[in-house]
């Protein structure tokens, strides 16, 4: 009989792990918010305090989530509470020292056609620098140019070469034509195709436009902003930094690990089994599971494990068959001794031995080095589940991992199913965060999207230009952009421009991620257990 019964110790240790990030409901309207509801991503609610703007769309978006799903309209009363929280939110985004860099970017991109352009050709610039410099290559390489011997051309095709590799592409594109015009190099034909290859090609006037606008004073501007989120993409600080998040991610992996393996123990200490239950990490779901792959979870970083029940050969000959299948299984040879079960790898592979031990998941275990990262995970988690549910029932599948090949039953994975859309009994979600210090009821995804909104955009667009023209008249930038003035120049620009994100985001699939973010939230959080925590549970259970 297959999956087995869910261990006893197991479910109690589920049952009594504390549970600290967990988030309450979302009141209903005209109910006070809990304390536990931030007034913004960093400070608690105090008494008698109203929420901030991302406390505010969070609970505009639940209660229009929740009326929808009931079937009925959302209350009237709920846009105004949504356009002016979005406004809020936009004018916090804006402000000079305590604002978005990166959202402030944006609307410079939106505003000025200039940093657009340059925001655009400065994303593929680093493929269009390899281009022109395999060009630069193919006709002035230093091999290449010792070969002509020693004279003004070999001193040209010195010059391009050493231009290519300092990105002075304005004075290569010269230095190429002024090669060209060289008598003996124009009677040079090919090396006269490859300077006007060279010149002709549409990745060196793209650079020289990248280099062109970077002296502007608003793209400048633009890269300032950018600066203030962080090192640059392939930096040596951001590799750096990388780096660095690798490795407490690594740590946090470990200690769950550790955890679960200490589980592990107590249940094969509890039923007597020496080796019934054992723990594996980085387990690889095999390509042979049948189902949509994309953007679901392909590995998972720590699993508990039961081993199934032995199973009965369907005959004495068939069992004596065994010994001759694992001396020389031919390919597609089922598996002898085997009621009901067929390797999905190859016959030979480890799964395809009768006397290769199989395994029914317990729990599924994720390690994250945030809070905030369960929740931009989960999607990604359930269809991860619901790839492992569609595994044959018949079936036993070869999981890489740390430790090696594990053959795990069909059966098994298909039970997930029950459990992909209210996986509280099959997965956790493991952090070392000691205490929650910044609830963050608007998950960052959901706050960019919709600050990246088309009006969102066009009303912060104005806004800009509201504080560049103050700034002018002399004002001054600080005054311009101090959170008191903004509130004023808040009340100069109608917030009802914000309309058309707020029936969007009712009628468009796209903002279905949005609209169920606090959902999503809370049902991520419940999922999360600090490792302490779950020790603690494990060391307690009778």
């Amino acid at each position: 009989m297959f999956p087995v019964p869910r261990p006893s110790l197991l479910e109690q240790v589920l049952r009594n792990v504390a549970r600290r990030y967990r988030l309450p409901p979302i009141p209903a309207p005209g109910m006070p918010v809990p304390p536990s509801l931030p007034t913004s991503p960093s400070s608690p609610v105090a008494a008698g305090q109203a929420p901030g703007p991302a406390a505010t769309l969070a609970l505009a978006l639940e209660h229009a989530r929740v009326a929808m799903e009931r079937g009925e309209t959302p209350d009237a009363a709920l846009k105004p509470l949504f356009l002016e929280a979005l406004a809020r939110m936009i004018h916090d985004a804006m402000q000079a020292e305590h604002g978005d860099p990166v959202f402030q970017a944006m609307v410079l991109r939106h505003r000025l056609p200039r940093v657009r352009e340059y925001a655009s050709l400065s994303a593929h610039a680093d493929r269009d620098q390899r281009r022109v410099r395999a060009m630069v290559d193919a006709v002035a390489h230093p091999g290449k140019a010792q070969a002509r011997g020693a004279g003004p051309e070999r001193m040209a095709l010195a010059r391009l070469h050493a231009l290519a590799s300092s990105a002075a592409w304005a004075a290569l594109a010269d230095s190429a034509r002024h090669l060209a015009g060289m008598p003996r190099i124009s009677s040079d034909a090919p090396l006269l195709r490859g300077l006007q290859k060279l010149l002709d090609d549409p990745a060196l006037a793209r650079l020289q436009r990248v280099a062109e606008l970077a002296s502007d004073e608003a793209v400048q501007r633009h890269q300032a902003l950018l600066d203030r989120n962080g090192p640059r993409a392939g930096s040596p600080e951001a590799s750096a930094q990388g780096w660095t998040t690798q490795r407490r991610g690594a740590a946090v992996e470990a200690s769950a690990a550790r955890v679960l393996a200490a589980l592990a123990q107590r249940l094969n200490d509890t039923e007597q089994g020496h080796d019934l239950y054992r723990v594996v990490t980085s387990m690889r779901v095999p390509a042979s599971i049948p189902g949509n792959a994309e953007r679901a979870k392909s590995e998972w970083d720590a699993v508990l494990l039961r081993r199934a029940p032995p199973l009965r050969p369907a005959s004495d000959h068939e069992a004596n068959l065994a010994d001759d299948f694992r001396a020389a299984a031919a390919p597609g040879t089922p598996s002898p001794g085997i009621v009901n079960e067929k390797p999905s790898a190859p016959a030979g592979a480890p799964c395809g031995l009768a006397s290769a031990p199989r395994w029914d998941i317990c729990l599924l275990v994720e390690a994250k080095a945030s809070i905030d990262a369960a929740a931009t995970d989960f999607p990604r988690l359930l269809r991860g589940l619901r790839l492992l549910a569609h595994a044959d029932a018949t079936s036993v599948y070869p999981f890489e991992t740390q430790q090696g090949v594990v053959c795990l039953r069909g059966a098994s994975l298909k039970a997930l199913k029950a459990d992909a859309d209210d996986p509280a009994g099959t997965v956790l979600y493991c952090c070392d965060v000691p205490t929650d210090t910044s609830t963050r009821v608007l998950s960052a995804a959901s706050r960019m999207q919709l600050l990246c909104a088309q009006g969102s955009l066009v009303y912060a667009s104005r806004l800009a230009e509201q504080q560049s023209v103050a700034h002018a008249n002399g004002r001054g930038e600080r005054r311009s952009v101090d959170h008191a003035n903004g509130l004023a120049d808040q009340q100069s620009l109608d917030y009802h421009d914000l309309e058309p994100v707020w029936d969007e985001l009712l009628a468009s699939p796209r903002w279905h991620g949005v609209l169920h973010q606090y959902a999503t939230l809370r049902r991520a959080r419940a999922l999360m257990v600090n490792v302490e925590d779950l020790a603690a549970a494990i060391d307690g259970a009778a």
